[in-house]
């Protein structure tokens, strides 16, 4: 199994370019499943979870080719098609729930494996199956498969007017690909607005379908009979941009992150800049300039996470572990999942100064942590180890970094490039 093995306190500088989002390129390779023409995914990342997706989509006769240029992959999905999701394929990944919506817009039936994936609370399909069911879906959950069809008579999703619980982001994209193919009006209220999604509809758009107001609480979408094919680039990651900003931001140094999204992180640069960092917009991406040793300059932060665009869940263990060593105390609250605070014990293992209460952790920055060897427990906890590790004293070695894979294309390369001392080891 591989680790990381770090040695901390090296500044960092130069240039890192930003992959594609992974949280845009999965949903977006499952609406490939929209048309039987050829569909072209430029800037796709290269990540454990894309490779299973890619595989999932093998699986049910989906032609998948490498194109030449970096991170781009053609899918064809022509006849005959497969619309099935094994558990076998998809136990690895939660993802898999997005291939519902397409198969079932374009073939009229579909069988998906429940998902798996992180383990860091649930993850409820319900407010899915709700709204493929207010389409006129008819879904029965049968030994951890959800199988659905139309009703007799009927070779088309009718358009609904969709109002979830709760803010779903893949639900908002599963309902966004089924309503393009469906009959009528969809209207989704209450609807997702991180970036990937306006990312994933003018993919659609592309193809020919008829959306607006993505980006927005209020989706409106004129169901078309036929999609066609289209190139599409996916948007940079903003949650590996912010990942690095929180790197540089912790060992000091001056770094450009091309393709990086500010417009896309206003959230976490705000509390970057209150904790004394300088960030700036420049062309082709963002600069992240920050002084050293981190405890001298950087101020700890309070925050709480929150749906798109408040700060986002995905980043709350990389800021964390910034407050570790800042001056002050600050408060962290997480409201989106209930078992996000895994890493916390891998954080007082280096020396941090963490209190858990319920969904608060209370942080008492140190001026300095100490390396030793930690555990990933999920995909951003990881990030969070590695940061830690980056400004600690000594070796940290970070174990379990297959969680780290899931969500960052060469992570490690891409910290060497900018001189950390970092290396991949078995």
């Amino acid at each position: 199994m591989d680790k990381l093995r770090i040695r901390g306190g090296r500044p960092l500088h130069g240039e890192v370019l930003i992959s594609g989002a992974k949280n845009a390129a999965l949903p977006e390779m499952c609406a490939t499943l929209l048309t039987d023409e050829p569909v072209h995914l430029l800037n796709v990342p290269r990540l454990q979870d894309v490779a299973t997706m890619r595989r999932l989509l093998d699986n049910m006769g989906v032609r998948t080719e490498t194109r030449g240029e970096r991170g781009g992959i053609t899918f064809h999905a022509a006849d005959p098609i497969k619309p099935e999701a094994p558990y076998e394929l998809v136990k690895t990944m939660r993802a898999s729930v997005l291939a519902l919506g397409p198969l079932l817009a374009r073939f009229g039936h579909a069988t998906v494996s429940l998902p798996g994936g992180c383990a860091i609370g649930s993850r409820p399909v319900d407010q899915h199956l709700k709204g493929l069911t207010a389409m006129g879906a008819e879904i029965a959950v049968e030994h951890g498969y959800m199988v659905a069809k139309l009703p007799q008579g009927r070779t088309r999703l009718k358009g609904a007017r969709i109002a979830t619980d709760m803010v779903t982001v893949t639900g908002t994209e599963n309902f966004l690909m089924a309503a393009a193919l469906a009959e009528g009006e969809t209207i989704l209220e209450n609807a997702a607005q991180e970036p990937e999604i306006p990312d994933l509809a003018e993919m659609l758009i592309q193809m020919g379908a008829r959306i607006e107001g993505h980006g927005t609480s209020r989706i409106r979408i004129q169901g078309v009979e036929k999609l066609h094919g289209c190139t599409h680039q996916v948007v940079a990651d903003r949650i590996e941009t912010g990942t690095f900003l929180c790197a540089v931001a912790a060992t000091g140094g001056d770094v450009v992150l091309k393709h990086g999204r500010a417009d896309h992180l206003d959230a976490v640069i705000d509390k970057l800049r209150d904790a004394g960092v300088t960030v700036t917009a420049v062309d082709g991406g963002i600069r992240v300039q920050a002084q050293g040793p981190a405890y001298q300059y950087l101020k700890a932060q309070t925050f709480r996470t929150t749906e798109y665009p408040g700060f986002p869940t995905d980043m709350q263990a990389q800021f964390m572990a910034l407050n570790c060593i800042a001056q002050g105390t600050s408060k962290v609250t997480e409201t989106i999942f209930e078992n996000r605070f895994m890493h916390v014990n891998e954080l007082v293992r280096l020396g941090a100064h963490i209190q858990i209460d319920g969904k608060i952790a209370v942080i008492e920055g140190v001026q300095q942590l100490s390396g030793a060897a930690v555990m990933a427990t999920d995909l951003r906890a990881s990030a969070s180890l590695v940061i830690a590790g980056l400004v600690a004293d000594g070796e940290t070695v970070v174990d379990r970094i297959y969680h780290l894979d899931r969500g960052y294309d060469q992570m490690e390369a891409k910290l060497r490039g900018i001189g950390a001392d970092i290396e991949r080891i078995k």
